[in-house]
Formats: structure tokens, sequence, C-alpha cells
């Protein structure tokens, strides 16, 4: 089982819950997607395992999600990512691997970015999406949903993956359009394993080829999981992900 759950207090922002674990290598740091939470099975079973191997590995809640606290309707991409940016700053000082799931994805490259504009490439060892999801407040709406959050402030989606509809504030899109990134170069340099199931019904596979195509980086992958859908949390998938992270956090 995953570890205890702590918190970071901030002065501005709401207190963030975090699972931590020391060990060698960069640390694994691992982000969830839009309304989940570090309870995830992924997220368990890689810091199961970070943790039995001696790897250093973090989870998170963004604020307003699982334990953390704040409000969900207050939150954007930004204040996400100044999330994930605070409690590597406060709990990891050496090199990070950063994988990210769904929106985590999109969040993985942005704080890669920040992390890289700081510190210095050295400071991201690596990135693994999992069925990344970079732009999805363009691609992922119709034209007509798009004018419901504007006009209406949110729009309000039923969801296979929950009980709660999902909500999309007119604030956490707008943060999406002004942060989009697969129409220009994105300046990571480092190794990036992308991987996506060929049955994904939410992001088309065809995104991590664009997003293979704006990196950078020559150190590309993009793996298709024949049969794999959008969670890919079968116990192939998983074994697939710990494999693909392994292969990146081992010195």
């Amino acid at each position: 089982m995953a570890g205890p759950i702590q918190y970071l207090e901030r002065a501005a922002r709401p207190r963030l819950a975090y699972r931590h674990v020391t060990g060698a290598g960069p640390t694994i740091v691992f982000l969830p997607g839009y309304m989940s939470d570090m309870e995830g099975g992924k997220a368990t079973a890689l810091f199961d395992w970070a943790t039995a191997e001696g790897h250093a590995c973090l989870l998170l809640d963004y604020a307003g999600c699982g334990t953390s606290d704040g409000l969900f309707a207050e939150q954007d991409l930004l204040d996400w990512r100044g999330d994930i940016l605070d409690l590597i700053d406060a709990r990891v000082a050496g090199p990070v691997v950063i994988v990210g799931s769904s929106m985590g994805g999109w969040l993985m490259l942005l704080a890669a970015l920040a992390l890289v504009a700081r510190d210095g490439p050295a400071r991201v060892a690596g990135l693994v999406g999992i069925a990344a999801a970079p732009d999805f407040t363009d691609w992922g709406f119709t034209a007509q949903e798009k004018a419901i959050i504007l006009a209406e402030g949110e729009l309000r989606e039923e969801t296979p993956y929950s009980d709660q509809p999902y909500v999309t504030t007119r604030r956490f899109w707008q943060s999406g359009e002004a942060n989009r990134l697969l129409e220009a170069p994105i300046a990571l340099a480092c190794p990036v394993r992308l991987l996506h199931g060929e049955d994904d019904g939410d992001v088309p596979s065809a995104i991590s080829l664009r997003l293979s195509a704006a990196l950078a980086s020559d150190d590309v992958q993009v793996t298709l999981v024949k049969g794999g859908d959008h969670r890919l949390s079968r116990d192939g998938d998983i074994a697939l992900l710990i494999d693909t992270v392994a292969r990146l956090a081992t010195p």
C-alpha cells in the first residue's frame, strides 16, 4: 500500500496532500488526470513499486482535489502547475522523472518547462506520458460546448469514471487556451516516453504523435498499446508503465 498522507502548508495557497518516499535515483513524480487524485491504481502501483525497489517517489493531490484543501472550481491549469512546483521545491532536491496521466501529461510538460527554465536541463531526467492530453481545451470540446463554458461559466458532463459529473469551468478553460503547447516547438531535450491505448475514447492517440513531433528532444518514443483504453490500468498496462519508468529512473 502507498505510504501515509502528509501535508504541505502554504501561506497563499491551499494546503496540499502528498505521499513521499526517499530513495535512489531521480525522484518519480506522478501527476493524476482531471478530477483525479493520488489514490488511483497507476499512482498507487508506481509508489508501491518505487518503495519496494528503493526509488524516490512523490504523489500529490492538486488543490481542490482528493484530500488537498481548496475548492475545485477555483483552480486553473497554472494553479495546479504551481502546486506541482511547490511540492517539488519543498521535497525534492535533485532531478525528477515526471509521469503524467491524461491532463497530468499537460501539466507534466508545463512543470518540466518551468523547472528547466529556472534550474537548467539537468533538473528533469525524463518524462512519461500516459494518454497525455496537452491542449485538450482546444480539441476536447465541440464549438457548442465551448460556447456553453463561456456563456454559462461551466460545462457539466457525465463520465464513466466517476459518479460525479465532470465540471469544466470558464476559469480553467481559459487558462488552458492561454497555455497550449502543440502548435509550436516544445523546448524539452530530455528522454520522453508516451504510452497510449489504441482504443482510447477520450484522448486520440494522434495527440501523442503530435506531441512527439513538437518536442525538441531527439529521444522520444511513442508506444501504442493494442486494446488499451484511456486509463491503461490493466495488469499488463501497469507492468508496461513501471518498466518504462524504471528505465528512466535507474541511474
